[in-house]
């Protein structure tokens, strides 16, 4: 075995390798959620490599020309304090290093060392968890929702009956960056349930997703993203997802948007681990106060 690290793109075979890696660092990875991302940025993910063993991952996604997001990085226990974290670290900075902004969520305790590289904290994100034990016997198809919108109000849809320009519009105004391309690929994706709010005229009040997701232990589910207009709206949407999901339920949910635990705690979830929004640049200064969940925190 070598002991010279090269990084290779990371290639759609070693993507079951890098989810159980990932699983086993607790970071919870969604069902299709690497294979979306390297969809999104081809030459944004990667392996290390000690001859022909593969020991560390890191992801540096472009959303475009202006924006890019650092995630999923690690090295394999038995590799570490070699050097090869900075490696992939180096490599994955230099993919972005012409964006105007670049975020990360880091662990609490790694914060300083982001910060010697520019790094500068924007909020806290908080992972709430529910552990639902039955299923519920209320229907989330069709519903009125309440709230005075001075037109048609909207309702529920699933699936392919959600219009997506509708969608994209809503999240390009709520999001750091416009995110056609991954977000086409997100909601699109076979696993889970997507639902959107849409009044009669074909305008977008909220969206969210929920997948299936791999834990330390067993199977569960991690909602994102999920975005709405206002906390009622949330909670409905949010309460339609999660209905016929018994079991584990994760969302990742940003401080920014301080309604977000109130929602939260009153549908019985609880908060389970903490990170810190990070950006180097340019902070983006879109408003989250309509972000209840964000789309996957290891990939932003």
């Amino acid at each position: 075995m070598g002991s010279v690290l090269t990084i290779r793109p990371l290639e759609r075979r070693h993507i079951p390798l890098v989810t159980d890696w990932a699983r086993a660092e607790g970071f919870t990875p969604g069902a299709g959620d690497v294979a979306i991302y390297r969809h999104t940025d081809r030459q944004g993910l990667w392996l290390g490599w000690l001859g022909q063993e593969p020991v560390g991952c890191i992801a540096g996604v472009r959303y475009n020309a202006a924006y890019g997001f650092l995630g999923l990085f690690l090295v394999r226990p038995v590799h570490r304090g070699r050097g090869y974290g900075v490696a992939l670290w180096r490599h994955a900075l230099d993919h972005l290093a012409d964006l105007r902004c670049i975020g990360l969520e880091a662990a609490p305790e790694r914060a300083h060392d982001y910060a010697g590289w520019g790094f500068a904290p924007a909020s806290t994100t908080t992972r709430w968890q529910l552990i639902r034990e039955s299923h519920r016997s209320d229907s989330h198809t069709d519903t009125d929702t309440s709230g005075g919108f001075g037109g048609p109000e909207p309702r529920l849809l699933e699936g392919a009956a959600i219009p997506a320009a509708a969608v994209q519009a809503y999240d390009a105004q709520r999001e750091p960056s416009p995110r056609p391309h991954f977000l086409a690929d997100w909601l699109q994706h076979p696993a889970g349930t997507v639902l959107a709010l849409v009044d009669g005229e074909g305008r977008c009040h909220g969206f969210g997703r929920i997948r299936p997701c791999l834990l330390r232990r067993g199977e569960g589910w991690r909602v994102g993203p999920l975005l709405a207009g206002s906390p009622a709206l949330a909670g409905q949407l949010l309460a339609g997802l999660i209905h016929r999901h018994p079991g584990v339920v994760l969302i990742d949910a940003p401080g920014a948007n301080p309604a977000a635990a109130a929602l939260l705690e009153g549908l019985g979830f609880r908060p389970l681990s903490r990170t810190l929004r990070m950006y180097r640049g340019t902070a983006p200064t879109v408003p989250l106060s309509d972000v209840y969940g964000l789309a996957c925190l290891e990939l932003g």
